[in-house]
């Protein structure tokens, strides 16, 4: 179980709140943020505010839940990383990031992330991954620096925003 707030050296984690609702609302408006992720930059103010009163204080192993944990540097929301505890894998966390574009190109994304795998790895978890879409090549950087293995390529495997698009699955294991 991941304990908050996670504080690195330029950051600290923890679950967003309504306090972070603006900040959290227009970087997912933003139509370069929200091209590779689930929503469209229509997403709305009810949208978060769904989210928000939905989300679990945190994420217990084998849930199937999901949690958005915001990062913020110096109090302010920059973004924030997503973690979704498998349902029926024991000890298998998905991941993801996003982050507003004045913060992009920074180290938060790598610091972030690097973080919240750090804190599921010493929590129990097995396995941590992600699925990317192909053509984001900044992401597949990302995982790369943090030491996940490409583990294949499915071709047109999606059916995303209008058109099929291959997916990259990225994977840590504790050992």
């Amino acid at each position: 179980m991941l304990i908050f707030p996670i504080v690195t050296e330029r950051l600290e984690l923890a679950p967003l709140s309504a306090a972070d609702r603006d900040a959290f609302v227009a970087y997912r408006r933003d139509p370069d943020v929200a091209r590779w992720q689930g929503w469209s930059p229509g997403y709305s103010v009810a949208d978060a505010d769904a989210l928000l009163s939905g989300q679990p204080a945190t994420v217990e192993p084998g849930s199937g839940r999901w949690l958005q944990v915001g990062v913020r540097r110096a109090g302010i929301l920059v973004g924030d990383v997503a973690v979704h505890a498998l349902a029926d894998q024991p000890d298998t966390y998905e991941v993801g990031v996003t982050l507003a574009p004045a913060a992009q190109g920074s180290g938060y994304a790598t610091e972030a992330l690097s973080a919240l795998v750090d804190g599921l790895f010493a929590g129990g978890a097995h396995r941590v991954f992600a699925i990317t879409d192909a053509r984001n090549e900044p992401v597949a950087r990302l995982f790369d620096r943090l030491g996940f293995r490409h583990e294949g390529r499915n071709v047109d495997a999606d059916w995303f925003k209008g058109e099929w698009t291959s997916i990259d699955t990225w994977a840590r294991l504790r050992s």
